[in-house]
């Protein structure tokens, strides 16, 4: 749901502004909230207008992309690091503290992915039940390959 329109909000103000209600009685008048009737008045003093302002979009993303040619560099001179060691080392040069998901989200943004390399082979481990239910209790004489 969208921000309430500018022709109610313009009624609600108008009425607490010109009429001399209070802002809960405007509230129940035209039946919004108490808060956003509030709000409404306190924005049109504070900024001049009443309109709704953007919503949604990214808001905190520069923060972290200030320090993009670090990162960016960090990753190509060690690919193996793990979030939690870029976190640490971003925080030790550039004395920025941010968590291991807005490191994720800066690397998304940029197309580059952390993958988990296998470092040992698979197991050759044979199972030992062939009922499938893996309580191990009926095990099957015949050799198992």
């Amino acid at each position: 749901m969208g921000p309430l329109s500018v022709d109610l909000r313009k009624r609600v103000v108008s009425a607490v502004r010109e009429e001399g209600m209070s802002c809960r009685a405007a509230a129940r008048r035209f039946g919004v909230s108490f808060a956003s009737a509030i709000r409404w008045v306190a924005a049109l003093q504070e900024r001049g207008s009443y309109a709704p302002l953007a919503m949604g979009g990214d808001t905190r993303s520069q923060r972290i992309e200030a320090h993009a040619d670090f990162l960016l560099g960090l990753h190509r001179r060690e690919p193996d690091l793990t979030l939690n060691e870029i976190c640490s080392r971003l925080e030790r040069a550039r004395g920025e503290k941010v968590s291991p998901s807005m490191i994720w989200r800066f690397f998304d943004r940029h197309d580059i992915t952390f993958k988990k390399n296998p470092r040992t082979r698979a197991s050759r481990a044979a199972r030992t039940s062939l009922s499938g239910d893996g309580d191990g209790s009926t095990v099957n004489s015949t050799s198992i390959r």
